[in-house]
């Protein structure tokens, strides 16, 4: 980093420290980009509170068009970030030291730690335990014809996590800050960018993107899909944790209690957020991470123990056998959109900003640990934990027909994960701790994202703390304002998410060719 940075950064922090006043912190934030996804997010929240059935039309067009047209490139732009991305890693280029520094700023543990729970988010807990039964009650239509798939057999249960391995698995995971890691670090570290999302079409369409309108709508789109990707989970928490409160200790679940876990959630994930990265954001991440290894452990040993392994094993290979037939998938237009486009769309709206996030926590690491982790270590954990919860659904299932599909019915998230823990032994506490769990899932990715979005908002990578306690709020309120009008406002917004990842998508587009040239360009510097 260059001096004028760091005396930059410093002024910053005395700033910050000495208290700002409202004017004084407005000065640092982009009002463009600011107004633009603000003014776009007010608008969807005030449509939808007006009338959601013509909002949810809308958008139900809106992503039947995006799938449509989109959906292909998608799966090829995944496909081949995946792939480009391991061939930096495993040649000469994989040993280049990113961020400016030769040794990293956060210890492996703690960088493993926020990079796991940030990126697999609380979706991890409740889809762990529903996708499996998903795809085993209706059979994805790649696996649907194959002998010994039918509904209700061993097979099927293989094939069912398998499926669910490809869509939590390697693209999914290298979408998120591979490739466009490696761009973000090289342009802000070495060559003094600010970190925002526009930042990635430096190397196409050089100082224009940086200073004009273009740069304002990408960074913009950007946080809008981040927003809206994150403001789903917040509410689905929201219902989620109170269907279980209801279920477990008899607490009505009405709307006061979906607004008080709420306010416990924003108020968790500000603090988190404005104690900064090397804070609060990893006390959370590590005692997430404690959590989540502790709830496997007891899984593993005190659950269905012989089908986790046999599973696991089994449906890795035949994520691996039918990892191309799978990825570029097309036959079945209507299944796919509903599945692997959807969580494509999802995790791209993710991509620019995770990535920053990535960039911010990955100084001093080399190109190799960074993509290792993110593209293939975080994906075998990911679809051993998916084995873990939903292969022990699918084996109780197995075992006594209905136990688990039952609560299920009508696609029940919550319902699939507490008929789950309630089969295990003290499946009472157990079930507590899963929503435990969850919460503190779903805070990781709500502080990561509040101070992503404020670096953007800033271009600095030590944002302001009234921007950061600014977004963490709206976030939450307007989670609170579309659960008032029922599940049906979040299931907009989850749908809207896929919508807002079209422009996204052309964003990291460039980042399959402008990363492998940043990699070789920065070995020759290092001389590898």
């Amino acid at each position: 980093m260059s001096n004028t940075s760091q005396a930059s950064l410093a002024a910053q922090e005395a700033d910050m420290s000495q208290g700002l006043s409202t004017k004084k912190w407005l000065a640092g934030v982009d009002m463009p980009v600011f107004l633009i996804s603000g003014g776009v997010l007010a608008l969807f929240v005030a449509l939808a509170l007006y009338d959601i059935e013509i909002v949810s039309s809308w958008v139900g067009i809106g992503f039947s068009t995006s799938t449509k047209y989109f959906g292909a490139y998608w799966q090829v732009l995944l496909l081949l970030t995946f792939i480009i991305g391991l061939f930096l890693a495993v040649t000469r280029t994989g040993s280049v030291v990113l961020g400016g520094i030769k040794v990293p700023e956060i210890s492996t543990f703690k960088w493993i730690s926020i990079i796991m729970c940030t990126l697999l988010a609380g979706g991890g807990v409740f889809w762990a335990a529903a996708e499996p039964m998903a795809h085993f009650t209706s059979p994805p239509p790649l696996f649907a014809g194959n002998a010994g798939a039918e509904t209700g057999t061993t097979q099927a249960a293989y094939n069912a996590l398998a499926q669910s391995f490809m869509h939590w698995g390697f693209l999914a995971w290298a979408i998120l800050g591979s490739l466009t890691g490696i761009v973000f670090m090289y342009l802000h570290y070495e060559k003094g960018l600010p970190l925002k999302p526009r930042t990635l079409l430096y190397p196409v369409f050089g100082d224009k993107v940086m200073t004009g309108p273009l740069g304002a709508i990408v960074d913009a789109s950007c946080v809008l899909a981040v927003v809206a990707g994150t403001v789903g989970p917040i509410g689905f928490l929201g219902l989620q944790v109170s269907f279980g409160l209801e279920k477990l200790f008899g607490i009505p679940n009405v709307y006061g209690t979906q607004v008080a876990i709420l306010l416990g959630l924003i108020g968790i994930y500000t603090l988190s957020a404005v104690s900064g990265v090397t804070k609060g954001i990893q006390v959370l991440s590590r005692l997430n991470v404690i959590l989540a290894v502790a709830l496997m452990a007891f899984i593993l040993v005190f659950g269905p123990t012989a089908f986790i392994i046999d599973s696991y094993l089994h449906s890795f290979g035949i994520y691996l056998d039918q990892f191309v037939p799978m990825a570029t998938f097309r036959a079945s237009p209507g299944w796919l959109d509903w599945w692997t486009v959807f969580f494509w769309g999802w995790f791209l709206g993710y991509g620019p900003l995770m990535a920053m996030f990535v960039a911010r926590i990955s100084r001093g690491r080399t190109i190799r640990e960074m993509v290792l982790l993110i593209s293939v270590v975080a994906p075998i954990i990911t679809c051993f934990w998916f084995t873990i919860v939903g292969g022990s659904g699918l084996a109780f299932e197995l075992a006594n027909p209905g136990v688990i599909s039952e609560p299920f019915t009508g696609f029940n998230l919550p319902a699939a994960l507490l008929a789950i823990t309630e089969q295990l032994p003290m499946g009472f506490f157990i079930s507590v701790l899963f929503l435990i769990l969850t919460t503190i899932f779903v805070a990781t990715t709500g502080d990561s994202m509040t101070y992503a979005v404020s670096m953007v908002m800033t271009g600095t990578d030590h944002p302001q703390a009234p921007v950061r306690v600014f977004w963490g709020i709206m976030m939450g309120v307007i989670a609170a304002l579309l659960i008032s009008i029922g599940s049906g406002g979040i299931s907009a917004l989850q749908s809207f998410i896929v919508i807002t990842a079209v422009p996204v998508s052309l964003v990291l587009l460039p980042s399959l060719w402008t990363a492998p040239q940043i990699a070789r360009k920065m070995a020759d510097e290092q001389g590898l």
